[in-house]
């Protein structure tokens, strides 16, 4: 449908964890989420950061009087159990709405609604509804999601958060600080510790094997994988991309492409871009990335 796509639930939660310094949901204009549910379901409980659909005498959706939908980088519109266009329901109705009166880009309508985002991320609930600067600021993002329920990528923050870890559900670490002081008892079947800088002459390369040998076991056992750095943008993020490499045995190209959708502030160092080249080679047989791309 023109104007109008479906978004999975990790997208939404990837999308609410982005950040710089502060959370992209500071900016105004970063995202509009949008909860077409009746107004009683949305006092009860909806997702962080979302606003009230408006509707109008006639229970007709209307704008928003403070949307401002043709600066909005992103609109997000969700109902209680929409999954796709066949369903007709309020969040198709009210994201066309949205895309007539002037959204610069599609629309997205989250696939299974509340419903299902909630029961994947029951910590992203809330009541609140009015959300002043100063507290958007200093919200704390989440550790952002690679493979849904198995693998994230986070900072040291993230790493070492004890609210995190409960409410992901994370039982395996993959620290890649050169620091060790955490609060994760000593490495152990559920604790990988590669101390590697964060320099273009840092060896990541050697670790790659054995990041995802440790991975693989993680994941037979059934355990939730946090990978996490200093920043969460180079070196962590260099270790996941070599396992979906590894895993899906995507190219370099693919692989990056798919870690910066999740997580847009990824940026391995030239060095790590280098030896990522040579895994590409080691796991598929040949490099087919142009690494001086300088999208890279």
């Amino acid at each position: 449908m023109e104007g109008l796509e479906f978004m999975e639930p990790s997208d939404l939660y990837n999308m609410l964890q982005q950040s710089t310094v502060f959370s992209c949901l500071s900016d105004p204009n970063y995202l509009l989420l949008i909860d077409s549910r009746k107004r009683h379901e949305y006092n009860e409980s909806h997702v962080v950061t979302a606003k009230k659909a408006p509707k109008n005498e006639d229970e007709d959706y209307v704008i928003p009087y403070d949307a401002e939908l043709e600066c909005k980088q992103n609109i997000v519109v969700y109902d209680s159990n929409s999954a796709s266009f066949k369903d007709e329901g309020p969040a198709v109705e009210c994201a066309r709405l949205l895309w007539e009166y002037g959204s610069r880009n599609p629309v997205k309508i989250l696939k299974g609604g509340y419903e299902e985002f909630s029961a994947l991320y029951p910590f992203l609930r809330t009541q609140k509804i009015l959300f002043m600067p100063r507290e958007l600021d200093e919200l704390k993002p989440y550790p952002t999601e690679i493979i849904q329920g198995i693998l994230y990528l986070g900072n040291w923050r993230q790493g070492n958060a004890a609210y995190i870890q409960k409410d992901l559900k994370i039982k395996g670490h993959i620290n890649c600080c050169v620091e060790s002081e955490t609060f994760f008892p000593d490495p152990g079947p559920n604790l990988l510790h590669i101390q590697a800088e964060d320099r273009n002459d840092a060896d990541l390369y050697s670790q790659f094997a054995t990041a995802c040998a440790f991975i693989d076991t993680q994941r037979q056992d059934q355990k939730t994988i946090l990978v996490f750095s200093l920043l969460g943008i180079s070196r962590s993020a260099t270790v996941i991309i070599a396992y979906l490499m590894h895993h899906f045995k995507w190219t370099l190209k693919e692989a990056y492409s798919y870690i910066k959708e999740c997580c847009s502030t990824i940026r391995p160092n030239r060095g790590f871009i280098e030896q990522l080249s040579k895994w590409e080679g080691d796991v598929l047989g040949k490099k087919t990335t142009d690494v001086s791309d300088p999208s890279y």
